[in-house]
């Protein structure tokens, strides 16, 4: 062999060995998210304190994305007879709690970053709006801490926890 395909074939080895490091890491990173999980009580800290456990909470991570559909209420939302007649208040009874986005994410240490790609609030999509919140995982139970919202640093940062569903 020549001196340049000695090189050619150590530059190809070396980039396949990077790339199947830098795959296994991030499977590796994102494995502690990977699944269904099912949030079972949300903490909002401040003056008007609050502890909730939201009915409907859905979040899917697998690979890179993240899927997450919430109502931010524990009661029912109402029913609206005629969405075209319904008032402004019935509509945000209605339209107000539920939040849904579904993006990309990246696992850092102890810190999960999210960037919605598609959300029911056009400000989480904007370039650069990204929600980064810290994690625990103990077996089937997931603990995220608030650390930053698309609107910029949580001074009381929400603390949310979910089960694993599957």
């Amino acid at each position: 062999m020549t001196m340049h395909s000695n090189v050619l074939l150590f530059v190809t080895v070396l980039g396949a060995t990077l790339l199947v490091a830098t795959v296994s890491k991030v499977t590796a990173s994102n494995s502690a998210f990977e699944g269904v999980w099912k949030t079972v009580e949300v903490v909002v800290p401040g003056p008007t304190h609050q502890t909730f456990r939201p009915a409907a909470m859905l979040a899917i991570f697998h690979g890179k994305h993240y899927s997450r559909v919430e109502v931010h209420v524990e009661g029912a939302r109402p029913v609206l007879k005629d969405p075209a007649t319904a008032s402004a208040d019935e509509l945000r009874a209605v339209w107000g709690p539920f939040v849904a986005e579904a993006g990309t994410f990246d696992v850092s240490g102890n810190n999960v970053t999210m960037q919605a790609s598609v959300a029911k609030s056009p400000a989480a999509m904007t370039t650069g709006a990204t929600s980064v919140l810290s994690y625990q995982r103990s077996g089937d139970t997931l603990t995220l801490t608030q650390l930053r919202t698309p609107s910029g640093p949580s001074p009381a940062p929400v603390t949310i926890k979910l089960v694993r569903v599957e």
